[in-house]
């Protein structure tokens, strides 16, 4: 054979083998491939303020406890059998808006008027989409609604009747506003009336936070590597004027983006709202590069501490880390991992 046949004839033996590796290459290093079914997970929270071990019964810690680890399972199933973030969130809230112990759906915080006004918002992170609800009297769980404003809907938030209404033509659930109503948080309106009687308006944020409890939030990872978070919330009592916080505000109680993590934040809302919490641990894990420990813990007990805002935050982020940090001497938090191992915590470690 002359040479010349033998240098293509070699040529082409080199070209196909090249062309077989690049496509082995290429099929081991798909987005499918790329994912890791065993890191997800799912971090919680059932509002941050004054929580000391000093003012809580065997009973009350045991119940929050109780309550916490149940919605922790729930999320865990759906995740753990493929569910998405989404659904995990949205699951996992129910459960917490429809437990009297926290300031959301049932069991509520009052207003100045002795009414039960709701907010809550959810965000998307692998499409950045967003729903939030403000000010809702009737919806018995005000984060379905606001999944329903982000996927029925051209609109990122909502608000009173109108979000009622639309919430009726997309079959959620209504109830009557009597259903939110606990003794314990009428007490609760009492007391913060004797004192403002007392003391006049209540304005600093230290008293702020003794009137603000329990709002909840949910953040997951799953299996395909999408994040999402979500909030919900009473508010705050012997709130006036319609005041809305920060748990339907996106960027500043919600977040959620696939490059870096999804957070949910609890706490004295004008504060958060002021400081776009939520976007900030965010932007810093984006454009700086921080972790989202350090992006957290700066946000939260230097950025919020130096500008006299309490409350705390829960996060994860896109490779399963997650933060809880917070500011107040205690917040109910928890989390679950791939490994299914549910950590609950309530006090300052």
């Amino acid at each position: 054979m002359p040479q010349s046949s033998v240098k293509r004839f070699v040529h082409s033996i080199m070209y196909t083998i090249s062309i077989i590796l690049t496509l082995c290459l290429l099929s081991c290093t798909t987005p499918e491939a790329q994912s890791s079914p065993s890191n997800f997970g799912l971090v919680v929270h059932g509002g941050a303020g004054t929580i000391l071990k000093k003012n809580m019964t065997q009973e009350k810690e045991a119940a929050y406890r109780a309550k916490m680890e149940e919605a922790l399972k729930k999320g865990y199933e759906i995740l753990n059998n493929g569910g998405s973030s989404l659904d995990a969130v949205e699951a996992t809230i129910h459960i917490l808006e429809d437990a009297p112990l926290f300031n959301a759906g049932k069991g509520a915080v009052f207003t100045s008027e002795e009414t039960n006004e709701l907010d809550a918002s959810i965000m998307d992170g692998a499409t950045l989409n967003a729903g939030a609800v403000a000010g809702v009297k009737h919806i018995k769980n005000p984060i379905t609604a606001a999944r329903l404003v982000m996927e029925n809907s051209p609109h990122v938030m909502m608000s009173g009747s109108g979000a009622e209404e639309f919430a009726r033509q997309n079959g959620v659930e209504m109830v009557d506003p009597d259903y939110f109503r606990t003794e314990r948080r009428l007490k609760q309106l009492q007391r913060a009336k004797e004192k403002e009687s007392s003391q006049g308006a209540i304005d600093a944020p230290s008293e702020m936070n003794n009137f603000k409890f329990g709002t909840v939030g949910v953040a997951a990872l799953d299996k395909n590597g999408n994040l999402a978070a979500g909030t919900s919330t009473g508010g705050m009592t012997n709130k006036r004027y319609g005041r809305i916080g920060d748990s339907p505000v996106i960027g500043a109680g919600t977040y959620a983006d696939n490059n870096t993590c999804a957070v949910s934040s609890t706490g004295h809302g004008e504060y958060f709202i002021r400081s776009v919490v939520a976007y900030d641990i965010a932007a810093l894990m984006a454009y700086k590069g921080m972790s989202l420990e350090e992006a957290a813990n700066h946000v939260v007990n230097e950025k919020l501490v130096e500008r006299e805002g309490s409350g705390g935050i829960i996060a994860i982020d896109k490779d399963g880390n997650v933060a809880m940090p917070f500011n107040t001497p205690g917040m109910y938090r928890g989390f679950v991992k791939s490994d299914g191992k549910i950590v609950v915590k309530i006090y300052k470690d």
